[in-house]
């Protein structure tokens, strides 16, 4: 059977709904930081422990995923991610202790990869051509929103209404978007043909190269996210003015989403990439060695994240319609890999400068890493038949 346009957008507006529950649940424990160190006698360390729970499925998860939707098709995975997501945040609320949370996380974080994992395919096969790049800035927008209401709703939250609540309120859109995908999916627009397969060594290389680049924009972003609160604490920076700052970071996300498909049509996706990182780099390195914080927390929530829809489209785009189960899992298995090193790495850099602007520098140069990614993608690109 195939899918009517409504059908198509109403699986768009499913995955929204999945990526602000993505970003929301990624959120909770930074947001509840005080009370559970202060509820369960946690370290910091084991703080972050539960931070990083969410992502550690992904390394071994996101392969498999490709593998299952070749073999059961992109609808079972989807939905099975949509549920896990939901059930994991259910779990959490249920939680007798830090295990339980940390178990609950992982839960959920194997269904967020799932879903990372084919939310480019699904919408590639659904709306081909420019529409591509704007409805896949439309679903990550989505992530970023989720972290942005989770800063804002899950501490008062907890202090309403307990710390559980917090943890629940991120099954809930989990859970609306597994309906709305049921409700929706109406078959599969190339076919029901299933079969198990690799794709070519050409394709494996560009997926990978994407997925390269995808880590290297991440790592300035979690880099910011993470040490700027604590470098404008040591400066001095007063609490509104810092707040103001990460809200621009992670807010300012959205209407760069939404409008960089637009953007790469009118001006050339190239020129947009490079325009983006350029504006991330030099935001990262100024507020990390200037003063004006507000100013590049601007620039590099807004012009700094305009490359990201151009990315995942270039990754989407590396394999053929058959094999992008498959390329999207590399793609998702490359990021998970850098997104368990770079972290570690960007701190190592601070503590040898003895000051957390050195995490934002090392940061910053990492996302200069994705500029040569780029030029040798469009260079390989250009030896592979289109799919």
């Amino acid at each position: 059977m195939q899918e009517t346009a409504g059908a198509s957008w109403g699986i768009l507006v499913a995955i929204c709904f999945a990526r602000f529950a993505f970003g929301y649940q990624m959120q909770t424990v930074a947001s509840l930081g005080p009370d559970l160190v202060g509820l369960f006698g946690l370290s910091f360390a084991q703080l972050g422990s539960l931070v990083g729970a969410y992502m550690l499925p992904g390394i071994v998860a996101a392969l498999a995923c490709g593998f299952l939707a070749q073999r059961f098709g992109d609808r079972a995975v989807l939905a099975t991610g949509m549920v896990l997501m939901t059930a994991g945040g259910a779990a959490a609320a249920l939680a007798g202790g830090p295990g339980g949370i940390a178990a609950a996380r992982i839960l959920a974080g194997s269904g967020a990869v799932a879903l990372t994992v084919m939310q480019g395919k699904v919408l590639a096969d659904r709306f081909p051509g420019k529409l591509f790049l704007t409805t896949l800035g439309l679903m990550l927008a989505g992530f970023p929103v989720g972290i942005g209401a989770g800063q804002m709703t899950q501490a008062p939250l907890a202090h309403r209404y307990g710390w559980r609540t917090a943890f629940l309120a991120g099954a809930v859109p989990a859970g609306i978007g597994a309906v709305v995908l049921l409700a929706s999916w109406r078959g599969d627009p190339r076919g029901s043909v299933r079969r198990l397969s690799w794709p070519s060594p050409a394709e494996c290389r560009l997926v990978i190269l994407a997925g390269l680049m995808w880590t290297f924009y991440n790592a300035a972003f979690s880099a910011f996210l993470t040490y700027v609160p604590t470098l404008l604490a040591v400066r001095g920076t007063p609490l509104w003015v810092a707040d103001l700052v990460m809200d621009a970071a992670t807010w300012g996300n959205v209407p760069a989403l939404l409008l960089s498909g637009a953007a790469a049509a009118r001006f050339g996706a190239g020129r947009v990439f490079l325009a983006g990182t350029a504006a991330a780099l030099i935001a990262i390195v100024c507020i990390g060695l200037l003063g004006w914080p507000l100013l590049w927390g601007v620039v590099f929530g807004t012009i700094g994240a305009v490359q990201a829809g151009i990315i995942v489209g270039a990754g989407t785009l590396s394999a053929r319609p058959g094999n992008r189960a498959v390329g999207m899992a590399l793609f998702y298995t490359t990021y998970y890999i850098g997104g368990t090193v770079f972290p570690a790495l960007c701190g190592r850099a601070a503590d040898l400068v003895g000051d957390p602007s050195g995490a934002l520098l090392c940061g910053a140069a990492l996302s200069a890493l994705a500029v040569p990614c780029w030029y040798l993608h469009r260079r390989w690109a250009r030896r592979v038949p289109a799919g």
